[in-house]
Order: structure tokens, then C-alpha cells, then sequence
């Protein structure tokens, strides 16, 4: 019975190898049959891989070398302090100046953000003003685009608030309702933003940064102050398009757009014109 069991577990090993070996065989077979996709795989790479370069060239030539960085410093950090006694100029703190050179190295071609840095190296740069100029400000316009940086220019240009409304759409059998459109404002449109549609967003980004604040329950008391937002064509559009529907109902809340303690001091230092 053992001798059996032998023969029989070396027939199966020699099946085993059997099977292998054939497999082995069509191997080759299989990779004629993968080859053409390969090929057709790897000129596609190569096709995306010339358009990523392409794309990235443009990127390249973007980047600020040291040549451009000094020609920036001369030209517009020296503009800014034109008016500072020469008495009064210093080298600016190294927590503020390395950082916002090195930044200036990739949105140096973005005017509306380079102009923060320049102004935040000039508030560094005078001895009346340095103390103004806070480490942080550097982190705080790295974590903001272009559009973000007009807006705070735009709402430090006037010392009060600025209206803004949610349109909510209230369902009466629910007893409840959902906010459809946040933070509806003419502050984008009024500061210049490229990208109108994103404004909501870069109310909650300068939010997040601690430069405004969006108070809830609260609104402003001037007379009509709300009313060109309430009569705007496309908000009387969707809430007509709201109390069109069954159960439903639409419903303003008026709020409004301050800037913060934090915001100020950042806008002494980076924004408003020595």
C-alpha cells in the first residue's frame, strides 16, 4: 500500500509539472497577444507625458529666479517706502522677510498677492511700522488666492460691513428648511473677483484665516441697506422658483460680511498704502 501511494504521488507530481511546463509554454503566445496593447499603452503615456510638458513649461518660466526677486525689491518694496525717512528704514526681521521672498518665488507673477508682500516687506522694513508686521502674515497669503486678496482690500476700504443674505427654502408641513444660497453679496462683483461663482468659498477660506467674520443672527441697521440685494433680478428669480413649488417657501436671513481684529492688523501691514 506505501509503494502505491508513491506511484500515485509521484504520477501527480508529474502531472503538476506537466501542467506547468505547457503553461510555460503559451507564455510567449500570451505576450504576442498583450504586446500590441503595451505598445499602444505606452505611446499614450507618451502622448499625455509631451502635453503634461507643454503644459508645464509655461509654469516653469513663471517661477522667480533671484535676478527677479531683487528687481521686485528695488522697484516696488522701494516704491512703498518712498515716502518713509531714510532715517527710518531697517533691515526687516528674517521671520518675515526670508519667508515672503521665498513665496514670492511662485505668485511673484500674481499682481494682487505680490503686492501684499511687497507692502508687508515695506511695513518690516520701517521702524515706526515693524511691529506691525507679523511672521504669520506670510502663512496667512500663502492660504490666499488672488480673488481672496481683493476682497479684503475691498471690505478694508470701508470701515463698516457689508450686507449679505442667505436665501433659504423653509418646508411648513417639516417645520424646517435647507439654505440653497449662502453668503449672496455684491462684495465679489463690487472687488473684482474673476471668479464670481467661487465667492461663497472665499468668504469661508478668510473665515477660516481669521481676517472676517460672518455673525449669525445679527444685521445691519442702516436704512435700506439690504434692499439692492433683495431687488436683484436673479434673487427675486429664485425665490420666485422657491414659492413656486409644493410645501415650500422662501426665506431670507440678512447677515453681513466685518472684518476681524486680526484682519485689520494684517491689512495695516499687507494692504492699506504706506
Amino acid at each position: 500500500m506505501p509503494y502505491d501511494d508513491d506511484e500515485n504521488s509521484e504520477g501527480a507530481v508529474k502531472e503538476t509539472i506537466k501542467a506547468v511546463t505547457d503553461l510555460v509554454k503559451e507564455v510567449p503566445v500570451y505576450e504576442d497577444a498583450i504586446q500590441p496593447v503595451a505598445k499602444e499603452t505606452g505611446k499614450a503615456l507618451e502622448t499625455v507625458g509631451k502635453a503634461v510638458n507643454a503644459a508645464l513649461i509655461p509654469v516653469k518660466g513663471l517661477v522667480w529666479g533671484v535676478e527677479k526677486i531683487e528687481k521686485f525689491v528695488k522697484t516696488k518694496v522701494t516704491g512703498k517706502l518712498k515716502n518713509v525717512p531714510e532715517e527710518n528704514i531697517q533691515s526687516p526681521d528674517p521671520s518675515v522677510a526670508g519667508p515672503a521672498l521665498e513665496s514670492l518665488r511662485y505668485t511673484g507673477h500674481k499682481e494682487t498677492l505680490s503686492d501684499l508682500y511687497a507692502s508687508l516687506l515695506a511695513t518690516s522694513m520701517d521702524s515706526n511700522t515693524a511691529k506691525n508686521a507679523h511672521p504669520g502674515f506670510v502663512e496667512i497669503i500663502r492660504n490666499m488666492s488672488s480673488d481672496e486678496a481683493k476682497i479684503i482690500k475691498y471690505l478694508i476700504a470701508y470701515d463698516t460691513g457689508q450686507p449679505v443674505i442667505n436665501i433659504r427654502k423653509k418646508i411648513p408641513s417639516l417645520g424646517g428648511g435647507i439654505t440653497l444660497h449662502k453668503y449672496v453679496s455684491f462684495i465679489g462683483k463690487n472687488s473684482g473677483c474673476e471668479n464670481l461663482d467661487l465667492t461663497p468659498s472665499y468668504y469661508d477660506n478668510l473665515i477660516r484665516l481669521g481676517l472676517i467674520n460672518i455673525p449669525s443672527g445679527k444685521e445691519l441697521k442702516a436704512k435700506d441697506i439690504y434692499k439692492p440685494l433683495l431687488t436683484d433680478a436673479w434673487v427675486v428669480q429664485i425665490r420666485k422658483e422657491i414659492d413656486e413649488l409644493e410645501d415650500s417657501e422662501s426665506e431670507i436671513e440678512q447677515t453681513y460680511i466685518e472684518v476681524t481684529e486680526l484682519g485689520k492688523l494684517f491689512s495695516q501691514a499687507c494692504v492699506i498704502q504706506k
